[in-house]
């Protein structure tokens, strides 16, 4: 049971708080790095397994090369850390401002039941639609910058952490809820003192899940419409058959969905430790 906002447990014998965050801190860090030496291990295995032809596939160390010995590694580097910069400013605009959106919403149905009943199919329904169908709509309605960019990857955070958020909240202990109410707190109150500090376990679970899915909104409307950013370096290097500029790309791209997801999770560390430090030891 989640403890008590505020409240940290207490018992003989039982680890510091901040002895557990570091525990936490090192997992997500461990976790990390075991990530990324499996990430570049079955890429390799599988470029190696499937025998294709060399020109078109590469491995970790093809990359590497491209990156830091080749003639025109410098080049290569500026490219790539540009195009990838631009790629991180649309998906994380889109994922704050998909997450404030959802934590909105849901909130709004927790207080509102008639809300939820008249507007969660409607967003199920255009959920459904697959987002490579929706970025040209979009682009007709809001051009082909920023605000475009932002929309799609926001659209790709938005869902999940609504639902996420709704659960989280409405599964907030009943007795707190009950409390608050008996010292006079109305819904609003309850919202603020008990289901939000409840649900931030549920929050940040949606932020790791919609990071990656972020990256990826970005990274199809750069492809399909903006003509900038890593999408549309792929793109061009691909047609120039700059092959190793297109695995560099990808495999920044993963690298980078990696840290950002550890990322969430440090961030997560000292709220859980004020809102559910039971949760430390996990």
């Amino acid at each position: 049971m989640a403890a008590v906002p505020g409240v940290a447990s207490s018992g003989g014998g039982s680890t510091a708080p901040e002895h557990l965050a570091l525990r936490r801190v090192l997992r997500i860090l461990g976790s990390l790095l075991i990530g990324l030496v499996c990430t570049t291990v079955l890429w390799w295995g599988f470029v190696e397994l499937i025998h294709a032809n060399k020109l078109v596939t590469k491995t970790p160390v093809d990359v590497w090369r491209y990156l830091t010995s080749d003639p025109a590694a410098a080049a290569n580097r500026h490219v790539i850390t540009t195009q990838l910069m631009i790629t991180l400013r649309d998906a994380m605009l889109g994922y704050m401002a998909g997450t404030v959106a959802a934590v909105i919403t849901a909130s709004l149905f927790v207080l509102r039941r008639g809300v939820e009943a008249t507007f969660m199919p409607l967003a199920l329904l255009l959920r459904s639609v697959p987002l490579v169908a929706m970025v040209p709509i979009i682009t007709l309605i809001f051009g082909r910058d920023l605000l475009a960019v932002t929309i799609i990857a926001g659209i790709v955070t938005f869902f999940p952490s609504l639902v996420n958020m709704t659960i989280g909240m409405r599964s907030a202990p009943r007795y707190a809820a009950d409390l608050v109410t008996a010292y006079g707190g109305s819904r609003l109150t309850v919202l603020r003192k008990v289901r939000l500090p409840f649900s931030m376990s549920w929050l940040f679970a949606s932020m790791r899940i919609a990071v990656p899915g972020a990256v990826i909104g970005a990274l199809l409307a750069e492809w399909l419409a903006t003509g900038k950013g890593l999408g549309y370096q792929m793109l061009k290097a691909q047609s120039t058959f700059d092959y190793a500029g297109v695995w560099a790309a990808v495999a920044v791209l993963t690298f980078t969905s990696l840290v950002l997801y550890a990322l969430v999770g440090l961030i997560e560390t000292p709220v859980i430790a004020i809102f559910e430090p039971d949760r430390l030891s996990e």
